[in-house]
């Protein structure tokens, strides 16, 4: 059989199969086109299990995000709970707003039940910090979210989490990965149409009454907020948390206040990209906010914005490391106990403020699945807006619980006379002031990432913006403290940069610091003025190196 005669058997196998009829008829096309540069861009492999599960584009074929590859995701995760003694027990499971979440959702429900495992779906599109408490509240043995966080339209993603609450991390990512490569043809798949349990609100009840509790008994809870929810789920559940709390109600971002898998008025819907903030920025000057909050379309992740003459259009975004020490700060003066965690690519700030308190600190690897894992956590947070302030109620990025925490800083703050800002120059006071960046390529063909990885690791420069490279270490050999995974670690006089292909996007990733010391307040101007000009140096230069 020729190539191409195999290409397209694989793909009539795989329409007799599908259980969706859009996506069958987007298949029968391509098919009957005979269109092979696309069959064979969807019959290359299958999706594979990434940063806790899977993430790709909606399309029909094993490398897309569909009905039949939920359902044999979901096939292998319960064969794999089977074969680890969890027969009969719970899976809770939560989805977003996004195009055909609600369907993956139901499926996965249905599989379940079929395996003979116990399933109860969220009543609505929630936030995913939601699921990860339903986790622990209801006893499950595992826990799905359906969502693709901030990516594009057009993706869809299935993130998944154990009994303990947390993501998926090695080895059970590979067992299940094996399970569902196991999986056989999808008419074998017992698929009841009932028999799971659909959640009231008494979970979301539980844990809208556990939010406040990230806050001090007492604190003043003053601070005027502007939201967006960046078309996603977010608005119910944070208006309900700052309800009850007591702060004032949140100025909507009208246009992006409800859930719309479109996402419509963002080219991504990402705080961090270009534009996105634009329409919370034009709220935030009609109304004169003390900060603007944006969650990502599943609130899990949590931005802020304040006021700043000097920025264009008077608001600026404050840096994932910026927030990420301001919280740190706020927390030991609270007299906060325990452990304050970060991932690789994180400000080294978090590490001289708990030294400083007298605090356990961990590096982990990139993402929460690890970060959450730290024995006795108190923090954690990642410089990807990601933030974990109630680890024995959610473990896991929550933006829900970290805007109320944002909120109280700034209304402390606020009766000081004082703004996020001043507690910014104070941290660079006490410990230098520390300039984080990010050089970050999204690439089509993932060629691009892999050569520019093995160009850095054949030839690893010598010097960046001036600065020797002191220490080049290959991450995926793996340290004394961190297992293997696929990075690149310079250090340099007075800085650091890391290199990684993004788990959940087609993007390379380079994380940039630079550690200025500063004396007096006088010293702040030329020290911000030096740190810019050497993160554009080690951008260029750092580009130049990897062919990018």
């Amino acid at each position: 059989m020729t190539t191409t005669q195999d290409l397209l058997a694989r793909a009539r196998t795989w329409l007799s199969e599908d259980p969706d009829s859009e996506t069958r008829d987007e298949l029968a096309k391509l098919i009957d086109a005979e269109d092979l540069d696309e069959l064979a861009a969807r019959f290359a492999g299958t999706l594979q299990f990434g940063t806790a599960g899977l993430r790709g584009e909606l399309g029909a074929g094993p490398m897309r995000m569909n009905r039949a590859v939920v359902m044999r995701a979901a096939a292998g995760l319960a064969a794999y709970l089977k074969d680890q003694g969890q027969a009969g027990g719970l899976v809770v499971i939560g989805y977003d707003a996004r195009y055909k979440s609600a369907d993956f959702a139901r499926d996965t429900a249905a599989v379940m039940t079929g395996a003979g495992l116990r399933a109860a779906v969220l009543p609505r599109p929630l936030p995913t910090p939601v699921l990860a408490y339903a986790i622990r509240h209801l006893g499950a043995v595992a826990g799905v979210e359906v969502t693709a966080s901030h990516n594009p339209p057009r993706d869809n993603g299935y993130k998944v989490y154990l009994g303990d609450g947390s993501q998926i991390v090695p080895p059970a990512d590979g067992e299940i990965a094996a399970a569902i490569a196991a999986v056989g043809p999808l008419d074998t798949v017992p698929r009841p149409g009932d028999g799971w349990e659909t959640l009231g609100d008494e979970v979301l009840d539980a844990y809208l009454a556990r939010t406040d509790s990230v806050l001090d008994a007492g604190s003043p809870r003053t601070a005027r907020v502007v939201y967006t929810a960046m078309h996603g789920v977010g608005t119910s559940v944070l208006t309900a948390a700052f309800d009850r709390a007591g702060f004032p109600a949140p100025v909507l971002v009208a246009e992006q206040a409800e859930p719309d898998p479109a996402f419509p008025t963002v080219a991504f819907p990402n705080p961090e990209e270009p534009g996105a903030m634009d329409l919370a920025f034009a709220t935030a000057r009609r109304t004169d906010p003390d900060i603007v909050i944006a969650n990502d379309p599943d609130a899990d992740r949590c931005a802020v914005a304040v006021p700043d003459p000097g920025a264009d259009g008077g608001w600026r975004m404050l840096r994932g490391d910026e927030v990420g020490a301001l919280l740190a700060a706020h927390l030991v003066r609270r007299g906060a106990t325990g452990v304050f965690a970060e991932s690789i690519v994180s400000s080294s700030l978090l590490g001289r403020i708990a030294e400083k308190a007298g605090l356990g600190y961990e590096e982990t690897l990139t993402g929460f699945k690890w970060i959450a894992r730290v024995e006795g956590l108190r923090y954690g947070y990642e410089e990807a807006l990601g933030y974990c302030v109630d680890p024995d109620g959610v473990r896991d990025k929550d933006g829900i619980t970290a805007a109320l925490l944002v909120a109280e800083l700034a209304s402390v703050l606020k009766e000081q006379g004082r703004t996020l800002l001043d507690l910014l120059d104070d941290l660079a006071l006490e410990h230098g002031l520390h300039a984080t960046d990010q050089l970050s390529v999204r690439v089509e063909d993932l060629s691009v990432i892999a050569d520019a990885m093995r160009r850095l690791r054949e030839q690893p420069p010598t010097s960046l913006a001036g600065l020797p490279v002191t220490t080049a270490e290959d991450l995926s050999l793996g340290t004394d403290r961190l297992p293997p995974t696929d990075g690149l670690r310079y250090g340099l006089e007075g800085a650091r940069v890391i290199v990684r292909p993004s788990g959940t996007e087609p993007k390379l990733k380079c994380y940039l610091e630079v550690v200025v010391p500063v004396t007096t307040p006088d010293d702040l101007p030329a020290a911000r003025a030096r740190a810019t000009a050497l993160l554009t140096d080690i951008k260029r230069d750092l580009s130049a190196a990897a062919g990018i």
